[in-house]
């Protein structure tokens, strides 16, 4: 691989490493939210009856906030495998550039 060739490829990998933890903090965040809106439920129902209608729809809003929340969590497994991937590519193609320098200026 050529010198233009590998930073090309370095610059793309490191495209994509930002894009990557950028989405992961952007999921990091919508957890966060989702957090503060479950202890927000807790709070409203703490003073509901048991079989309240109010408590049911509190409980099964709660419910949907949790499957949310585990839909995030695998996103975010998804995004952090990504990255590993992008940043052991990207530590190869560093390798492979500080050889081609190397070579290119008779620094062996």
């Amino acid at each position: 691989m050529g010198l233009l060739t590998a930073s090309m490829r370095m610059f793309t990998l490191n495209s994509q490493r930002l894009d990557l933890e950028y989405k992961i903090q952007l999921v990091s965040q919508a957890k966060a939210d989702l957090t503060v809106q479950d202890a927000q439920l807790i709070n409203a129902g703490t003073d509901l009856s048991a079989d309240s209608p109010v408590l049911k729809q509190l409980e099964a809003r709660k419910e949907r906030l949790h499957l949310l929340e585990k839909k995030l969590d695998q996103q975010m497994m998804q995004y952090q495998s990504q990255l590993k991937m992008v940043e052991t590519e990207l530590k190869s193609c560093q390798n492979q550039f500080d050889k081609n320098v190397a070579t290119s200026c008779g620094y062996q």
